[in-house]
């Protein structure tokens, strides 16, 4: 599957690994590029040290590239983005904010910079600054999220810069990617089908959360406070809802979400926690390796679109 997006980061498949928080470390960022994809770490809110720990540990368990998520909001955004230099790390994806002042060290150090976009704005923004691709990513996502779904996010942003587009947010198939394709990406970002990987390290609780959900199990809590994120209902989503829907303030309702997310991913608590999915999670039905996944949504892919001249 050769396109410009695996040209430019010199990968065999056009699939990223979403750089999910307290979800994707090494384990799974090396797992993935070892299958022929783009490994993330989720870099979250972690501590510089931590990112440049993880990434060391990469290398240990593979020679193809990898990258870094870095969340911009970060406190230690500054110091993430200088480790990643004096890593040498290939690729750093960013969200939550605009990387521009960071662009020139990262691209005079030989990276590739593809910032998540939720918005044709930000796209042309990201684009003048230099990025090098952009994910576009749609509302169907897990986690933090934007308003626009990937079938008409997509190809606005593709037609809007010259960049390749990577498409992202509900993507969970062959049939997924084939239609990324026809909506003119080049690649895509899947995040929640590679949770329920053998080498993703979450509490088996969650894994099992994805895999038994329905196609309405899906919410969207914090809309009124201006960051939606996308979960899983359970009973703290439940309550959440209900306090936000009686205008709850915001400081109440964030007392319910702090540490909610390291809650589910480590401790297993899938009741109280915070289990963000997208809303593809109901698809993903069983647990395989990086390598078992990628060769059946490349194979799936290839069924559909094999010649037809989106991919060499």
């Amino acid at each position: 599957m050769k396109t410009e997006i695996t040209e430019l980061l010199g990968i065999r498949y056009p699939i990223i690994q979403g750089g999910m928080a307290w979800v994707a470390d090494y384990h799974l960022a090396a797992a993935v590029s070892n299958a022929g994809g783009l490994g993330l770490i989720g870099s979250g809110g972690a501590p510089a040290e931590w990112v440049r720990e993880q990434v060391r540990e990469a290398k240990k368990l593979t020679d193809q590239p990898f990258g870094v998520n870095l969340m911009l909001m970060n406190p230690e955004a500054d110091q993430i983005a200088r480790v990643l230099v004096e890593e040498g790390v290939a690729v750093v994806t960013t969200g939550a904010g605009s990387p521009e002042k960071y662009m020139s060290m990262w691209k005079e150090a030989g990276m590739k910079v593809i910032p998540v976009v939720a918005s044709v704005a930000l796209a042309k923004r990201m684009e003048r600054c230099g990025a090098d691709a952009l994910v576009a990513e749609g509302t169907e996502a897990g986690g933090h999220i934007g308003e626009l779904t990937t079938m008409v996010l997509v190809p606005q942003i593709v037609d809007a810069v010259s960049v390749p587009v990577i498409a992202a947010g509900g993507i969970a198939d062959g049939r997924g990617i084939a239609a990324a394709f026809m909506l003119g990406a080049r690649g895509v970002q899947i995040g929640t089908q590679f949770v329920v990987t053998k080498e993703c390290n979450v509490h088996e609780n969650y894994k099992q959360a994805l895999i038994k959900a329905r196609d309405i199990d899906s919410r969207v809590t914090g809309r009124t406070t201006g960051h939606p994120v996308r979960v899983l209902r359970n009973a703290m989503v439940k309550e959440y809802l209900k306090k936000e829907q009686a205008g709850a303030p915001f400081e109440e309702l964030e007392q319910l979400t702090l540490g909610a997310l390291r809650k589910a991913v480590v401790d297993g608590d899938v009741t109280n926690g915070s289990v963000m999915a997208g809303q593809c999670a109901s698809m993903a039905h069983e647990i395989m390796t990086c390598k078992e996944l990628i060769t059946k949504l490349t194979c799936e892919t290839d069924k559909l679109i094999g010649g037809s001249g989106f991919y060499e």
